[in-house]
């Protein structure tokens, strides 16, 4: 309770604090266009972009490459991009908006709301023949643990199970297409947890746990939800989960980047099967696909505390709790998964959360107090609430590069920013 009560008085000081009270700084927008076309010439990405918004106006923005190669289209300001995970902060803050309304506690037990996850278990190791040994969880799952990603739950191996609990995942498919929402959660339930709930910071699919959640606590279809909450009030008319065929011809492709500078492109049946309405699965992790400028909005709302212009999503409190630090010091490093190549710092509601000023040259440059996440094709955004500025970069390229978001934030604050203090 004394961490959670610290980190939500870091963020709101860091939100509330004077612009001339941080480091003095400017983005130099020249800086960050050059990244862009050395990245492209370079051959580490087919096309990009960069938007900042800073001190209440748009600052910089640039576009290189191409969306497209095979069919020679550039990379555009209207170019749609798939978001992958940067679809999971969205569904966190729909999640958030039914909170408000009193309708679950965040220490609730998930079952409470979710009965099929009462009798979960926790994966204590394999019989001689690869099954599952398990036994109930010390204490519930609750629903701060699916904000934060501290379940337990896995989010399968990918083709490779390596233990009992991914295993059971692979021949279960809870996020295979085909399946609802509900019909997900009753297979997750089945799963067993990796780990005790509150003790590790394992990212999973908790963020779809969060969309059944919302259509249970709403009493509405998922994507009604969200477009009617955060999509539509916020006018990002472009954003979507289940797209049309003639949004091919906006859409940019996305590359795998092999060890030899190939690019091969994903096939587009991948994104047709994903992205289409004869599909019942919508993701909470992942799915949306939309524009920079789309995805600017939703940040400047959470700038703004919630609000953007007129139109208010949640209260200032809400957004400064999500946005700090919810990981109890007992979950050490050790314990964090490949959160800590993140930077200094921990992890909130679908948010990480730097605690701390870069400690090296090898840690990318960011501000203490700022939130932000990324997406499956190298895609990024963050909210710096010291500088009053919040920043989308996109490119559509595997396998995931942070060495382009650490070059990207170089650019956007230069190689010697100390983190805003």
């Amino acid at each position: 309770m004394i961490r959670a009560v610290a980190a939500f008085a870091l963020a709101a000081a860091i939100a509330t604090s004077s612009p001339l009270a941080a480091q003095d700084y400017q983005p130099d927008c020249e800086r960050i266009a050059a990244f862009l076309a050395e990245a492209v010439d370079d051959g580490r990405v087919a096309g990009a972009s960069a938007l900042v918004w800073k001190d209440g106006e748009e600052r910089c923005f640039d576009a290189a490459g191409l969306a497209d190669r095979e069919q020679d289209r550039p990379f555009e300001r209207d170019t749609l991009v798939q978001f992958f995970s940067m679809t999971k902060p969205v569904t966190g803050v729909a999640l958030m908006t039914l909170w408000e309304e009193g309708r679950f506690g965040l220490d609730d037990p998930l079952y409470w709301r979710l009965p099929e996850y009462e009798n979960v278990e926790v994966l204590r190791g394999e019989a001689d023949d690869g099954t599952a040994i398990t036994s109930p969880p010390r204490r519930p799952i609750t629903i701060r643990d699916i904000l934060r990603h501290t379940a337990g739950f896995t989010y399968g191996a990918d083709g490779n199970p390596t233990n009992a609990a991914d295993r059971i995942f692979e021949e279960l498919q809870p996020l295979d297409a085909d399946k609802t929402l509900a019909e997900f959660s009753q297979a997750m339930a089945q799963v067993p947890l990796l780990y005790e709930p509150g003790t590790h910071w394992n990212y999973s699919a908790g963020v779809d746990v969060q969309a059944r959640l919302v259509e249970v606590l709403s009493g509405k279809d998922f994507t009604d939800y969200v477009h009617e909450t955060v999509l539509g009030p916020l006018g990002m008319a472009d954003t979507r989960w289940a797209r049309s065929e003639e949004d091919l011809s906006r859409l940019a492709r996305i590359y795998t980047v092999e060890g030899d500078g190939s690019f091969t492109p994903l096939p587009r049946d991948l994104w047709l099967e994903a992205n289409f309405m004869d599909k019942p699965m919508t993701m909470g992790g992942s799915g949306l696909v939309g524009t920079v400028d789309d995805y600017l909005r939703f940040a400047r709302m959470l700038l703004g505390e919630g609000a953007l212009g007129d139109v208010r999503i949640l209260e200032p409190a809400t957004v400064r709790l999500m946005a700090s630090d919810h990981l109890d010091p007992a979950i050490t490093p050790d314990k964090r998964s490949w959160l800590v190549g993140k930077g200094s710092g921990g992890f909130g509601f679908d948010f990480f959360v730097r605690t701390g000023p870069p400690e090296n040259p090898e840690e990318n440059r960011g501000s203490v107090g700022e939130f932000f996440w990324d997406g499956w094709p190298s895609m990024l955004f963050w909210v710096d609430p010291r500088q009053d500025m919040a920043v989308i970069f996109a490119t559509q390229k595997l396998p995931f590069d942070n060495s382009l978001h650490h070059d990207l934030r170089d650019a956007v604050y230069g190689a010697d920013y100390g983190g805003g203090l």
